[in-house]
């Protein structure tokens, strides 16, 4: 658990970190497209490490040192596959594409992931159906193998952003053209895009949120790629500062042209920002702030990740906010470990809730009940008087890089016991 004290005069500047949403399909594709891949600016988080030790179980060759990946897939053997880390990742339905076109056939776990809701994997498993391979589902394991298909076939992702990335990769094993329809445009696509691209692969791209990928030709043997910084750590630390920054903090690689829909928002609740140089974000300590409702969507709406860090400005909010979550029906569950700090939060429905502020938090004992809500009582508790204590931080090692070395270096008092 974490033990966090007040804090409210948080002082000098942070760099984001690169996207953990970004990474793991880079490195799943790297199984696809090359022998030789080197990535950078990978974070330093459990999901990663996890990747490298299935990895390493096929007998590729991995190097992971100062936030660079070396992977040689050159000689690689399903003799010792080994599954059993990386099947509590959802991500790990990404190897699909790669296992398929190395040995013709695919066998994995049904995909884990955050308990946020039902997040039924029918545009994953329909789509490679319908680019013509073939799928069977025994005793909890998803099984694919190639049938061979060298059809143009167009395939609808609705708007799924795992499903997008994953159909993309299943295309690119294809001599044929395959016209992915309703496609999610989230910045971590666009960076796949680019690495298979660079790996030879023509990819066209139209505003109606299609993305089409052409046949298989030759591909190089060698490949260099950079993940780019998380825009959602950002809009994390974006909430922070407005909360609990002496004066105001600057932040590094903040990626502002992903954020439009949620600096919005922020703006209409009062919390001022500065855009400076190079992509950097000035956010000041908000005094006063307004109630305001938002509406999670796909990209570039409001992100549904960062609406649990948003409701806890929406505790120091005067007047009732309310939050609409669109996507995931378990997403606003979490909301009642408020209730522990002095809150009192309504859950409408599944999708709909209301907050009622300003309130001024008390300190406690919480629990996270996935990913994002645990950042989120981690934010409130660093706001709320007196000393609290975080549950279930496992989640930190999956989505940050070094997060207690950062707030301490903030003057965040906070410790891990």
């Amino acid at each position: 658990m974490f033990h966090i004290k007040e804090s409210r005069n948080l002082e000098w500047s942070i760099t984001i970190d690169w996207s953990k949403n970004a990474a793991l399909p880079l490195l799943a594709a790297a199984l696809l497209i090359s022998w030789k891949v080197h990535l950078t600016n990978v974070p330093n988080i459990l999901d990663v490490h996890d990747f490298l030790h299935f990895y390493e179980s096929l007998w590729a060759k991995a190097e992971f040192k100062n936030h660079e990946i070396f992977l040689d897939c050159s000689s690689i053997s399903l003799e010792n596959i080994d599954t059993t880390k990386i099947a509590r990742t959802r991500a790990w339905i990404y190897f699909i594409a790669g296992l398929l076109h190395r040995f013709w056939k695919a066998e994995i776990p049904f995909p884990a992931g955050d308990k946020i809701g039902k997040r039924p994997i029918d545009e994953h498993i329909n789509g490679y159906k319908d680019m013509w391979y073939k799928y069977e589902e025994n005793n909890d394991m998803l099984r694919f193998w190639w049938k061979g298909s060298t059809h143009d076939v167009s395939i609808t992702a609705y708007f799924a952003v795992t499903a997008t990335a994953n159909l993309i990769m299943g295309a690119v094993g294809r001599k044929a053209t395959t016209t992915i329809e309703l496609a999610a445009f989230e910045p971590h696509i666009f960076n796949l895009i680019d690495m298979l691209r660079q790996a030879w692969i023509t990819i066209d791209i139209r505003y109606d949120h299609t993305i089409i990928v052409h046949g298989w030709g030759t591909l190089k043997e060698e490949i260099k790629h950079e993940v780019i910084s998380d825009y959602l750590q950002s809009g994390t630390f974006i909430i922070l500062w407005a909360l609990a920054s002496k004066q105001y903090i600057d932040i590094h690689k903040a990626r502002i042209s992903d954020l439009w829909a949620f600096l919005y928002k922020l703006h209409e609740a009062w919390v001022k920002t500065k855009n400076l140089w190079n992509d950097t974000l000035r956010v000041f300590r908000a005094h006063e702030l307004s109630a305001v409702n938002i509406q999670t969507n796909i990209f570039p709406g409001f992100p549904t990740d960062l609406m649990p860090l948003f409701t806890v400005l929406m505790t120091q909010c005067t007047g009732t906010s309310r939050v609409h979550e669109i996507l995931y029906e378990g997403r606003l569950n979490w909301l009642v470990e408020y209730e522990r700090l002095g809150a009192s939060p309504r859950i409408i429905n599944l999708h709909e809730a209301k907050i009622t502020g300003p309130i001024a938090l008390q300190w406690n004992r919480v629990n996270s009940w996935d990913l994002r809500s645990w950042a989120a009582m981690v934010l409130a508790a660093l706001i709320s008087s007196g000393e609290s204590y975080v549950d279930n931080v496992y989640w930190i090692n999956r989505w940050y890089d070094d997060f207690l070395g950062k707030l301490n270096k903030l003057w965040a008092r906070i410790e891990e016991i």
